[in-house]
């Protein structure tokens, strides 16, 4: 049985979908609401609706504003290519590529900028509703949301390179509830998702790389969890931010590198970032910064190596090597069982002649860091100008020259009363030992003694 809640923007009769879909979307709203007024009619009214936009390319020059519970907007393909590859190859060269564009169900976002500054005009999608209840379930699936081009910044890089051009894929301004953003594709935005005071937010199985930030909470929110998404932003910006939340569960993540963090909380409590693969190309990994208490960091991967490839190189997020892969400014965090792969040229660290930090405990007590297991090495760097085979090479290469001195953890004077056991040798973790409880990870060559 056919529904009258189930449109396809490429047969509703309101715009040209391929001209200016955000036009066409914005319609198919103003149906949904002029037809579903009714808050109880036989112990339902308001059923929402599903939007279905089907594989092409659909320029949006309209921004859509989305103000109803219950709606899905829904493609077939989340169509994602890398776009900075492309940019990066020389144009002489593109005829002879398969594709030059994302594809599938592909949104090509063409805002027109008027360069004031407000982040949430440049949204494709823009979500608000005030009063109550809380706007629920509405969810993006299964398309590409593509801000075609980057700009200049004034930084000398050539323009698409910069990560900057204004656009923002989902922006959601106030209070939501079980929000579901699963399977899309975001490509060439200066921000993916900006969400704000989200509860029971999913963000699950998307491909969100080549942006400037890819996924930031803000305000503030609970019961979140960001699960199973590959993601990778700019060095300017965020792969995964989170501010004033709880309950928030980040795991089975894919975090390429390039972004200024891999995961940043700012005033996080009593949430999890476990079993993920972290991988960045400078210090500043995982950031649990302003208070952030109570967290379980565990079995995650942390790789720090090198940018390989020739357009990135010299491209860093200004911090230096004693600042740590994971910084820890708040209490009672749990850190356990994460491996620690450093692999970089002695002669790149900064300050030169420093012993690199790989956990830092900044300020706060009662922190819990037990059974890291950290390897280091110094490398020759080498580059390349074919970004998949310099990286894929990178990965691949277990070849050194030497072991490399780096101090496992670090606690500074404003942090106090830590437990830090097994996760470096006697030598390698630099912590007051009156004020924190320290057990050294056994050296080879030297068991440790037996009390009798």
């Amino acid at each position: 049985m056919s529904s009258n809640n189930y449109y396809d923007v490429t047969t509703w009769p309101v715009g040209n979908p391929s001209k200016d879909v955000g036009e066409v979307i914005n319609s198919i709203i103003a149906d949904i609401k002029d037809r579903q007024t009714q808050i109880d009619v036989n112990n339902g009214g308001k059923p929402g609706a599903v939007i279905y936009i089907p594989p092409g390319d659909y320029h949006l020059r309209t921004q859509v504003v989305i103000d109803v519970s219950f709606l899905r907007i829904e493609g077939s393909g989340h169509g994602f290519t890398s776009s900075s590859i492309r940019f990066n190859v020389p144009e002489d060269e593109w005829p002879d590529l398969h594709e030059l564009w994302p594809g599938g169900s592909r949104i090509i976002v063409d805002l027109p900028l008027d360069g004031d500054g407000e982040e949430s005009k440049g949204a494709a999608f823009y979500v608000e509703r005030s009063g109550s209840p809380r706007i629920s379930s509405v969810e993006f699936s299964n398309f590409c949301i593509d801000g075609l081009h980057f700009t200049s910044d004034g930084s000398g890089m050539p323009p698409e390179n910069t990560y900057v051009n204004g656009k923002t894929g989902i922006y959601v301004a106030n209070a939501n509830d079980s929000f579901r953003v699963n399977g899309m594709g975001f490509v060439y935005l200066e921000n993916a998702l900006t969400i704000y005071n989200a509860d029971a937010l999913s963000i699950h199985d998307n491909f969100i790389a080549e942006c400037g930030s890819c996924i930031e909470l803000r305000g503030w929110g609970q019961a979140s969890k960001i699960t199973d998404n590959l993601v990778g932003a700019g060095p300017k910006g965020h792969s995964i931010f989170a501010e004033n939340h709880g309950g928030l569960l980040i795991t089975a993540n894919n975090v390429f590198p390039r972004g200024a963090s891999s995961v940043h909380f700012q005033g996080v409590t009593r949430s999890s970032v476990t079993n993920n693969r972290l991988h960045s190309f400078y210090p500043g990994m995982l950031i649990l910064a302003a208070n952030s208490s109570e967290n379980l960091v565990a079995t995650n991967h942390f790789l720090r190596d090198h940018e390989p490839w020739t357009p990135f190189l010299g491209v860093d997020n200004g911090l230096d090597d004693l600042n740590g892969l994971l910084c820890v400014s708040g209490s009672n965090n749990s850190v356990i069982g994460n491996h620690f792969s450093q692999i970089i040229d002695a002669q790149s660290i900064r300050p030169a002649g420093a012993t690199p930090v790989i956990i830092r405990l900044m300020a706060g007590v009662g922190n819990f860091v037990s059974n890291n297991h950290v390897v280091a090495m110094d490398v020759h760097v080498t580059s390349s100008d074919s970004c998949f085979e310099a990286q894929v090479d990178a990965l691949l290469t277990t070849e050194t020259s030497d072991g490399l001195a780096v101090t496992a953890v670090m606690v500074d004077s404003e942090s106090a009363r830590n437990t830090i056991l097994d996760s470096g040798s006697d030598a390698q973790v630099i912590a007051d030992r009156a004020v924190n409880a320290f057990r050294a990870t056994p050296t080879v060559g030297f068991p440790p003694t037996t009390e009798k």
